[in-house]
């Protein structure tokens, strides 16, 4: 099943107008974004109840999956991200 996850092809449409990916088109970029989005909304609830350090690794791991996100968007939208007038 994992190596289905991990096959070629694009999980992302390019914007119309601008820069980046558009919404999925495909299942893998929609685990993708729902899992981010459950990472995000998890790490931001730990914030609340953490201390300093808590509180630096957390930013540090949101700031990690987000850099990782855009990277797998990037590299998986159709067409690639270029500027859209």
């Amino acid at each position: 099943m994992l190596h289905r996850f991990f096959e070629e092809g694009y999980w992302f449409a390019p914007k119309k107008f601008g820069y980046g990916s558009g919404l999925p088109i495909a299942w893998q970029g929609w685990v993708l974004l729902a899992g981010y989005i459950v990472l995000m909304f998890g790490a931001a609830l730990l914030l609340e109840s953490g201390g300093l350090g808590v509180t630096a690794i957390l930013v540090a791991a949101m700031i990690i999956m987000t850099i990782l996100f855009v990277f797998i968007a990037k590299r998986r939208t159709k067409g690639g991200w270029k500027w859209r007038p």
